[in-house]
């Protein structure tokens, strides 16, 4: 055993005293790294190691498949989403992943996600948003239409400053500390976008640096009652503030706008997240069909075969 151990030591395959290292300890490596790597998720990592208390007794190496069916299992009992378990659980398969990088755990366990989840694809369309607008407080007014034609993140817009505005080129660039993707971005600020910032121009205070704000200057916070009263007189159900940034997504699909430049707006990084905001339709669909239908009796007038001619 000795041999083997120190065989398996000198391959980097033995990590001595891994049975040791517990829950608690694991949850300290993705901390750190969350800290060190000035990730913009802590409060998401927060809430995600609360529910995984489950594990809270376990040592790394008991944390295995079986443990984690049964985790999925009692969360779903309790009437968790199947979409929020797999980010606990994702944030669970970091652990070990980090574990290994810093030598403290000789192998990583292969978690399963759960199926079924269901994927947001919520989007308004224009008459609706506008009818939503006209039922908030004036001071939500701006801020929702500039994330509807914007396709800012919400916390991204709330952020927004005036030294962030360039009143000359008509822009406004979204600070990388401001971004989730750590990469800035420039929004042309063109129609109503334009008109927007003109309109807070009007309201700008000398003592408030955001663009968008209260009507005594401080920075716009939770609105999610006012939000949801303003749908409710809207005649609208279960639409969601995020909503305004597929609807922005969607909307430049739908005016010809080519994707690499409708990214470049919305600040998507890869096609695949971009195509999951730009949301289809029944109706683009039934004009699809129609389109072939259409091209294909075009077709007939264009037979390019002549049929002989039998003999008489």
């Amino acid at each position: 055993m000795l041999k083997k151990k120190l065989a398996e030591l000198g391959r980097g395959r033995f990590v001595p005293n891994e049975e040791r290292l517990t829950f608690e300890d694991l949850c300290k490596f993705v901390r750190a790294d969350y800290a060190v790597n000035d990730n913009r998720s802590t409060a998401t990592l927060n809430f995600n190691i609360k529910h995984l208390g489950f594990f809270k007794f376990d040592r790394a190496v008991d944390i295995a498949p079986d443990r984690v069916l049964a985790y999925q299992q009692q969360r779903l009992s309790e009437g968790g989403a199947r979409a929020t378990i797999n980010r606990e659980v994702a944030t669970l398969g970091r652990m070990p992943t980090l574990a290994v990088k810093l030598k403290k755990l000789s192998w990583r366990p292969t978690f399963e996600q759960l199926d079924g989840e269901k994927v947001r694809e919520g989007f308004l369309q224009y008459g609706d948003f506008l009818a939503i607008v006209d039922n908030l407080p004036e001071y939500l007014k701006d801020f929702i239409s500039f994330l509807y034609f914007g396709g800012w993140r919400k916390g991204a817009a709330r952020n927004l400053q005036w030294k962030d505005i360039d009143l000359e080129t008509r822009t406004a660039r979204l600070a990388m500390k401001s971004s989730k993707n750590k990469e800035p971005w420039v929004l042309p600020l063109a129609g109503t976008l334009w008109e927007i910032i003109e309109r807070r121009l009007h309201e700008r205070r000398l003592d408030c640096p955001y663009v968008f704000h209260y009507r005594n200057g401080k920075k716009i916070g939770d609105f999610r009652k006012k939000w949801n009263k303003a749908c409710q007189a809207a005649g609208l159900t279960g639409v969601i503030v995020h909503d305004m940034r597929r609807s922005a997504a969607r909307n430049l699909s739908l005016s010809g706008v080519k994707e690499q430049l409708a990214m470049k707006i919305t600040g998507h990084k890869t096609n695949s997240m971009y195509r999951r905001y730009r949301i289809v339709d029944e109706d683009e669909l039934r004009q699809a069909q129609e389109q072939q239908q259409a091209y294909l009796q075009s077709q007939i007038q264009t037979r390019k075969v002549v049929p002989l001619r039998t003999g008489t």
